[in-house]
């Protein structure tokens, strides 16, 4: 099991990091929201809680609840610039159905 970041993504969230000057990397996860299910969680980490599992990709630490890794299992998380839009995008390949709008999904 594992969730990854690619180098655009690891680079940004490094960046951001250190502009902080503070914390360990980013927290992913899911929640119960949204008209397809599930909505994905995405904050940076000051710090690690027990319970979380955590990767390493391109230096940084991705840290996953318990709960949510069964429905992230897989994915990459990438930083994407498509015109004037900038932004994360979860690689998942468990997403069996998402929303129009591309808020939410379902396994």
């Amino acid at each position: 099991m594992s969730v990854t970041l690619s180098e655009k993504a690891a680079s940004h969230v490094a960046n951001f990091i250190t502009k902080r000057g503070k914390g360990v990397g980013v927290r992913i996860g899911v929640k119960t929201s949204g008209c397809s299910g599930m909505s994905y969680k995405l904050e940076f980490a000051d710090e690690t809680a027990p319970e979380d599992i955590i990767f390493e990709s391109h230096g940084v630490k991705v840290l996953v609840d318990p709960k949510s890794l069964p429905y992230i299992d897989g994915t990459e998380l990438d930083y994407a610039r498509d015109g004037l839009n900038e932004g994360f995008k979860f690689n998942n390949p468990n997403v069996k159905d998402q929303c129009g709008c591309g808020e939410s999904f379902n396994v």
